[in-house]
């Protein structure tokens, strides 16, 4: 009788070490944030040819669309004109560069590079 107490409270304890270990795993991982600043040139062609392309391209790969448009100065140097701002979520810095790195997305983007410049980088999210 006392082994199975034995085997029933080691039992209990793994899975409560488990849990745990795997809720300090889940709060370590923070998600990052692309932000990508883009030039354009060509506005309507953008528009039409390379942003729904884009977006479904990224949206496939993980990401979610937060924020996109002209930016509205607050601080600095205006931007240039016709500059375009985009903000996506990601979970990880991995599915980020798989994102933008995938053969869809290199795809759609040799279209916007005929009418745009990009620029684009990751931040991760801090823990509130």
């Amino acid at each position: 009788m006392k082994s199975q107490y034995a085997v029933a409270l080691t039992l209990l304890a793994g899975v409560a070490i488990g849990a745990v270990a795997v809720e300090i795993l889940h709060a370590q991982s923070k998600p990052i944030y692309t932000v990508a600043m883009i030039q354009i040139s060509d506005p309507e062609a953008y528009m039409k040819e390379f942003a729904p392309k884009a977006q479904a391209a990224l949206k496939t790969a993980g990401s979610q669309f937060l924020a996109g448009g002209s930016p509205t100065m607050i601080d600095g140097d205006p931007a240039p004109p016709n500059t375009r701002i985009t903000v996506r979520r990601y979970n990880s810095i991995e599915e980020a560069k798989a994102a933008y790195g995938s053969a869809e997305y290199k795809e759609v983007r040799k279209i916007g590079d005929k009418h745009a410049k990009f620029q684009v980088f990751a931040v991760e999210a801090v823990s509130q």
